[in-house]
């Protein structure tokens, strides 16, 4: 009867094939102490011809080889017997599987039978030991470690704050020239009272102030007459101006054109050859200027628009208004989106800094554990003998009899399992019962290890297993099988590391199982296990 039971258990386990025995393989003891060694030994008879090749290994399994032996040779009749030994250890205590090696002989691979070991803790004897009471609790470090995040959120308010005010005065600035300056001589006129108001010239800067002076009046003649005036020199201007006059009929008289050479010219002496009219001077060159931009705009004849012209004209001026719109709309759209992609790196940069980065990653990039920890929790029985628990999702019907052999088919009554996620994927769980026709009895141990040597069959690597006893608080026992391995992606090949609980119950006529699997390091995805098996509640088989 228990022959056939373990039959059933292997449900989960893949095909194993069986081999002829050529690597005979022992180990000196199954259980010693952290840190000990265990002496590994593979025997293979071989004749004379034949070519055997040991690997060379740092690590078999999750145990560290310490020590690789030379390989002894011992005579027996025309035969040789090969002994390879290594030495193995390992520094965390719990239960480990030396795995099958592969020997090459004569270039053919043979694997060594696996072997399950035990590494226990050292006990320490508190009677001899001598003992000391607990320190008192040390005082904080209060050294000044943190200031810098603080003046760091100062510096980022600061700087929003900042690029607010330049833009609001830039705006306001910007409103205000548009409402000032109407026309061209109203603009002219402004500015040269504004340039009065610095007192350049008093203060001995004589050169800023003429140019200033003719940069007003080369501007106002830009906008004004529509002659390009900055960029000419002023013999060049002057012929422009003239040209200008009889072109547009501009009614100027020669006074004004030569009073604007003559102070043109005092401005290029005073620029260029260092000149330094005296004050008197410098007060009719202003005087003169003003003049002639007053003589200048009373001289532009006024322009009567007809109907249709009036009508094109305020089209005209629509349209660009339209645009001028468009400009200030995409121009806002802009400044919009920079500001809050500024507000969303300030506010990123500031919960790195106060809370860390695991913090802003888990919470705004997002965590899958989080969410499922965080989501609607469900609670639902599962299979007979039913397993009430409480997940963060339902767990669907998964189909295993495939797996089963035909000959342990013959025992079973009824098996359900039901699962969420995968088994090689973030987060797996997965709930397992089993209701015999016969009454039978299960040691729970074995059947953790067919259940590991299951896993182990889907190509993870050095398992690591501790076995503990486990209480529902209803006071039902079971055991409790936990520990590590590592998954290999088969398209990057890189390593990670995943953690394990499983959890068996025997009952009258049924075996109760729940395997919980996620990474390692996983914070919450460890919430979700312990919030799961604390909420685990069982019932018998029904018969």
């Amino acid at each position: 009867m228990k022959i056939k039971f373990y039959l059933v258990i292997l449900l989960l386990s893949t095909a194993v094939f069986a081999q002829q025995k050529q690597v005979v393989t022992s180990v000196d003891s199954i259980k010693k102490k952290i840190g000990a060694d265990f002496k590994l030994t593979l025997k293979t008879t071989v004749d004379s011809k034949s070519k055997v090749v040991f690997p060379k290994m740092k690590n078999i399994g999750a145990l560290e080889v310490v020590q690789s032996y030379p390989v002894d040779t011992v005579k027996k009749d025309d035969r040789y017997e090969l002994i390879k030994k290594y030495g193995l250890t390992q520094f965390d205590s719990g239960k480990y599987t030396i795995p099958s090696i592969k020997i090459l002989i004569n270039n053919k691979p043979f694997l060594s039978d696996s072997i399950k070991v035990e590494v226990e803790n050292v006990v320490v004897d508190t009677i001899k030991q001598k003992m000391f009471d607990i320190k008192d609790i040390a005082p904080a470090d209060n050294s000044p470690g943190d200031w810098w995040k603080y003046l760091l959120i100062l510096l980022l308010i600061a700087g929003i704050g900042a690029l607010v005010y330049w833009y609001v005065k830039k705006h306001q600035k910007k409103k205000a020239d548009e409402e000032i300056y109407k026309t061209p001589i109203e603009k002219a006129t402004s500015l040269l009272n504004t340039l009065e108001k610095k007192e350049l010239w008093q203060h001995g800067e004589i050169k800023e102030y003429y140019s200033e002076l003719t940069n007003i009046v080369r501007n106002y003649i830009e906008e004004a007459i529509e002659i390009p005036a900055m960029e000419r020199t002023t013999y060049e201007l002057i012929e422009g101006l003239k040209e200008a006059s009889l072109k547009k009929k501009l009614k100027l008289s020669s006074e004004t054109i030569e009073n604007l050479f003559v102070v043109l010219k005092q401005a290029d002496l005073v620029k260029f050859a260092k000149s330094k009219p005296l004050d008197y001077e410098i007060t009719e060159d202003r005087k003169k200027m003003e003049r002639a931009i007053v003589t200048l705009d009373k001289s532009i004849p006024v322009v009567v628009e007809n109907n249709e012209e009036m009508l094109l004209n305020e089209m005209q001026r629509q349209e660009q208004l339209r645009k001028e719109l468009q400009k200030q709309k995409k121009k806002r759209i802009v400044i919009t989106v920079v500001s809050v992609l500024f507000l969303l790196f300030a506010t990123t940069t500031f919960f790195i800094v106060t809370k860390g980065f695991d913090y802003v990653k888990d919470n705004i990039i997002g965590h899958p554990s989080k969410e499922l920890l965080e989501g609607e929790w469900v609670k639902s029985e599962y299979g007979n003998p039913s397993v009430r628990v409480e997940t963060p999702r339902v767990l669907k019907r998964i189909d295993l009899a495939k797996s089963l052999p035909k000959e342990g088919m013959t025992l079973i009554k009824e098996m359900q399992s039901f699962a969420y996620g995968s088994l090689m994927g973030n987060f797996y769980i997965m709930v397992s019962t089993f209701n015999y026709k016969q009454e039978t009895q299960i040691d729970l141990s074995k059947a953790l290890d067919v259940t590991l040597k299951s896993i182990e069959s889907q190509g993870v690597q050095n398992m690591i297993v501790k076995q503990e006893d486990f209480e529902t608080k209803e006071g039902i026992k079971g055991i409790k099988g936990y520990g590590t391995f590592s998954k290999i992606d088969g398209v990057s090949k890189s390593s990670t590391k995943l953690y394990y609980e499983v959890l068996l119950f025997r009952q009258e006529g049924g075996l109760q199982q729940i395997m919980i699997v996620h990474e390692e390091g996983d914070k919450y995805a460890n919430e979700i296990s312990d919030r799961i098996l604390s909420s685990v509640e069982l019932k018998k088989a029904q018969q």
